[in-house]
């Protein structure tokens, strides 16, 4: 406030006197301007400005698309993660889906907002947009849009935004893509891997596996896949050897299917009777992708190890395949070339493997698939004719299924045979009588009976009373699941 004698208080007077005060400003900013630097007058101007302003308890991060030509992994996954999070609150929103999505993609549109609450603390999104010219070009080709999120918390919140929150983002961005991405199985050609969606519908919710066999498998692959770092600090490659064995048509293609659907990897299916040198399979090993899962069904007769013959059983002079190659690419140094890889032999006869394969390192775990018990008919019948409940026909099943051998593939075939419950199970109490009059039996029926007869004296020896027997084969340091007379099965 100005204070004027009270002889200057008329207009002229005061007039004059603000012009001459003016005159002293103008003098004194052009003497500033004249004697104090650019750069000097640029920081008193912004210090000057940052002591007027008035403080902010708010936080606000911005993440852009692309962090230069690369792009920006927080925009990827803050986009996936928030596309979860959409309320009635919003009123535009953009929705779009491609030939190899599964779902709708839902993504906020420029300008909308929403408020997330991670650890009860509140934070406040936003997406924008915003228009820029290329070179000052006029040209409409030549305008890109720059977008980003806006992030907005209290101040005090830092630390766990940057810490935990967007790291948290990160993760659950990550296990969406892996929830979302559309499983490829790849078959080998004469141009190397070639893929094609994979849609099998076989889950572990429906394997007509015992429940034991089940979860002992899962919990391995969940085992697996989390640890990483353990294998790293142990010196191992980062993978899992399985061998499926038992006779045809006890699901061992469907187990696979399953373990692919519960992991979310890729299927790479490897038949050695097509690959002629060592030199060939090193490369299709590169060529695999991690979190993938290497089939090689049929090791004992896909090919003859170490020397492949002509059907006459001449040596095939340019055949270059070993067993020392095969060995090397289950567990030898390529074998590292690659991580999260699972690797499933399959073979309807065990016995004629080389002893080399089955050591520790190169199948891990061996499962045995046999024949179909009645808890694997149960969960069949419920699967193929929805029957929740105990039929009148299940008692007499449940005693001739115990005294036949029958497969999974087989079970199922009769019960797909009618929509009907009643005369489908009928039909499978017919099927069950004729093959025990008949004696109609697998030809690894003897092997599998001496093998349970063998694992039973085993059991009453160490008091063990279990269905399911999880042992340790001593000899080769590798983890067995075996079944006993009521065998494990799968579909």
């Amino acid at each position: 406030m100005m204070f004027f004698p009270k002889d200057m208080t008329s207009p002229s007077s005061i007039f004059s006197a603000y012009a001459s005060m003016s005159a002293s400003v103008m003098l004194l900013r052009s003497m500033f301007n004249e004697f104090v630097p650019q750069p000097i007058r640029g920081h008193l101007s912004n210090a000057f400005r940052y002591l007027i302003k008035p403080r902010s308890s708010t936080l606000t991060l911005i993440i852009e698309e692309s962090s230069g030509i690369a792009r920006n992994q927080v925009y990827d996954a803050a986009e996936a993660y928030l596309s979860t999070k959409v309320s009635p609150e919003n009123e535009r929103l953009k929705i779009s889906k491609s030939p190899k999505e599964k779902n709708l993609t839902i993504r906020l549109e420029k300008g909308e907002k929403l408020t997330d609450s991670y650890d009860g603390v509140s934070l406040k999104w936003g997406f924008e947009c915003k228009e820029q010219d290329n070179n000052n070009s006029s040209n409409d080709h030549d305008r890109s849009e720059k977008r980003y999120f806006r992030l907005s918390f209290h101040k005090k919140h830092k630390e766990m935004v940057l810490e935990s929150y967007l790291p948290f983002i990160l993760e659950k961005a990550k296990e969406m893509k892996v929830e979302e991405r559309v499983l490829k199985i790849h078959t080998l050609t004469c141009y190397g891997w070639d893929s094609i969606n994979l849609e099998h519908p076989s889950t572990f919710k429906t394997l007509a596996m015992e429940s034991e066999l089940k979860n002992a498998i899962m919990e391995d692959l969940n085992r697996f896949v989390k640890r990483r770092d353990f294998y790293k600090k142990v010196g191992r490659a980062w993978k899992r050897g399985y061998l499926l064995y038992g006779p045809p048509g006890t699901g061992k293609s469907s187990l696979i299917a399953a373990m692919a659907n519960y992991l979310r990897f890729d299927i790479f299916d490897l038949q050695l009777g097509n690959i002629v040198r060592d030199s060939d399979l090193r490369k299709l090993l590169l060529a695999t992708a991690n979190r993938s899962i290497l089939v090689i069904e049929d090791i004992d007769c896909s090919v003859d190890l170490p020397e492949r013959r002509h059907g006459d059983g001449r040596k095939q002079a340019d055949a270059q395949l070993t067993l020392s190659g095969l060995l090397n690419f289950i567990d030898g140094l390529w074998s590292s070339c690659g991580d999260e890889r699972i690797i499933v032999f399959t073979t309807n006869h065990k016995e004629r493997l080389d002893p080399a394969l089955l050591r520790p390192g190169r199948m891990d775990m061996h499962i045995h698939m046999s024949y179909c018990t009645y808890d694997g008919f149960k969960l069949l019948a419920s699967n193929y004719l929805e029957i929740s409940s105990d039929h009148r026909l299940f008692g007499e099943i449940e005693g001739l299924i115990e005294e036949t051998q029958i497969t999974p593939a087989q079970v199922a075939e009769e019960l797909i045979k009618s929509e009907d419950a009643e005369e489908a199970l009928e039909g499978f109490v017919n099927l069950l009588k004729r093959k025990k009059m008949e004696g109609d039996v697998c030809e690894s029926y003897s092997q599998d009976k001496a093998e349970t007869h063998q694992q039973s004296k085993r059991r009453k020896a160490a008091g063990c009373k279990r269905k399911q027997a999880v042992g340790i084969n001593k000899k080769n340091s590798a983890v067995t699941l075996r079944t006993t007379r009521r065998r494990g099965c799968c579909l």
